[in-house]
């Protein structure tokens, strides 16, 4: 979910989600269940929800120009505040045996930094979306439907959690969904991480920042996910459809022509006792979108940035001597890989680490304008220092662009996110350490410091650095 979605990640085992301790006050399903209205080990239904609210200062940084000849791109280097406040509500039903559906309403308000202008791969807070605003606004995230065909093997029991329905499965099954949602709903889960709502929370960290993954602009999408499940491995392949218009809110729904596919290969495994995965993803996207070089040969033509044609795909630039990609817009191809490694080493503590490789020659269509990107971390659970329902976690990571798109910037292009009218090409970065504290029975407050450099990729702009609060309630 963006730039970002306000994705809630379900809660799965070994999540770094912080749990309710003995003593805190029941849940509303846990009095449904003391009662005996509610079968947690069976459900045929459950309701969570949660509350989250993200605020941000940025101060004031140094850089050598900014929105040079009509560029709109640029990070404002002045000191900014931003916010994000979500209440979501999951709702999950049992149709019949292996059938559930599931429907997630959400409100969003916000205010992003520089109207989302100025980074690359490295937004502070994973919960803005392209769409928001600071007037709050109802809308459905999530409507699907989620089949599971048992094969055999051993029996695995699924808490109760946001969606998903408590029960048990076989470790050998095929898992079909299909509706609105977003592929990282299925694909690329982090166990380390959890939900980012009460864990690391800058968008460089939600998933690889170069995966250009099909989503509206609030980072939803409609389509398919089928799933094996053989033990220790597991397949997905995914369907999932892109936006009309780069960046835009509404979906193409002609799957037969545009379309994002995507596949991801897990294996499970032990280590000392200690669990973790590997696994490495492919996607390709054929979408109508515009090519880098394209746009620098329309040049020629005088086709730039100050007049692209009425009615066309524009990103506000005037500068009458740019490229744009408003003039090349047709079917083209994207396609990237990457890998994925998680494990734990103490309990309630674990170690990330992706990498992905984008080809770099379109504009980004749904996500981040990073080509490239590597990033580590680590995520601990208080276990350790006997707060074990807080959580404390750090971050390191690191996102590029491909040649032609640092050359289309060069001559003063912008994309959806970066352009400062000219460029410097440099690697954007971003480090994060947060912690998380526990207060008291659904609440949880905590504190957030980013520092981040070569800002759009570009080394004559930056360092900053970002300060954050954040509290986060379940119910």
């Amino acid at each position: 979910m963006y730039r970002g979605a306000s994705l809630a990640l379900a809660a799965i085992a070994l999540s770094a989600t912080p749990a309710f301790a003995d003593d805190d006050p029941p849940t509303a399903m846990g009095m449904l269940a003391a009662k005996g209205n509610h079968d947690l080990e069976d459900e045929a239904w459950n309701v969570y929800a949660q509350m989250t609210y993200i605020s941000l200062w940025k101060r004031a940084f140094d850089a050598q120009y900014t929105d040079v000849d009509g560029a709109v791109n640029s990070l404002l280097p002045s000191n900014e505040r931003s916010f994000t406040a979500t209440f979501t509500v999951f709702l999950g039903v049992r149709i019949w045996k292996h059938l559930e559906a599931y429907v997630v309403p959400e409100v969003v308000s916000e205010r992003a930094l520089t109207n989302l202008h100025g980074l690359g791969g490295s937004i502070p807070n994973f919960e803005l979306q392209k769409s928001g605003s600071t007037t709050p606004k109802l809308y459905r995230s999530r409507l699907y439907l989620r089949d599971t065909i048992d094969l055999g093997g051993e029996r695995i029991h699924k808490d109760s959690g946001q969606q998903q329905l408590g029960g048990s499965v076989d470790s050998r099954r095929l898992v079909f969904t299909l509706g609105n949602f977003t592929v990282l709903d299925v694909l690329d889960k982090s166990a380390v991480i959890g939900d980012m709502r009460s864990s690391i929370m800058n968008m460089a960290f939600m998933t690889h920042a170069s995966w250009d993954f099909a989503a509206d602009a609030r980072g939803y999408s409609w389509g398919g996910v089928a799933e094996l499940y053989w033990d220790d491995w597991a397949v997905r392949v995914a369907r999932m459809q892109p936006p009309k218009d780069p960046n835009g809110l509404p979906i193409d729904f002609h799957f037969w022509r545009y379309y994002n596919d995507s596949m991801e290969i897990e294996h499970d495994h032990k280590i000392n006792g200690k669990v973790g995965s590997i696994k490495v993803v492919g996607y390709r996207n054929h979408e109508f979108v515009g090519n880098f070089a394209d746009a620098i040969d329309e040049l020629g033509n005088n086709h730039t940035a100050a007049n692209c044609p009425e009615g066309s795909v524009t990103y506000g630039s005037t500068n009458a001597s740019a490229p744009d990609l408003c003039w090349v817009r047709k079917p083209n191809l994207k396609h990237g890989a990457g890998v994925a490694i998680e494990q734990f080493v103490a309990p309630g503590v674990g170690i990330f680490a992706r990498a992905m490789y984008s080809e770099g020659r379109t504009e980004v269509d749904a996500y981040n304008s990073a080509d490239r990107d590597v990033s580590i971390g680590s995520v601990a659970r208080g276990l350790l220092w006997h707060r074990p329902n807080d959580t404390a976690g750090v971050g390191l990571g690191f996102s590029w662009i491909s040649d032609v798109h640092a050359q289309y910037l060069e001559l003063g292009g912008i994309d959806a996110f970066v352009g400062d009218g000219r460029l410097t090409k440099g690697t954007e970065g971003n480090f994060e350490v947060f912690y998380s504290a526990h207060v008291w029975g659904p609440l949880w407050l905590g504190g957030d410091y980013q520092r981040l450099w070569n800002p759009g990729f570009n080394k004559d702009r930056g360092p900053l650095n970002v300060y954050g609060v954040r509290g986060h309630a379940e119910f």
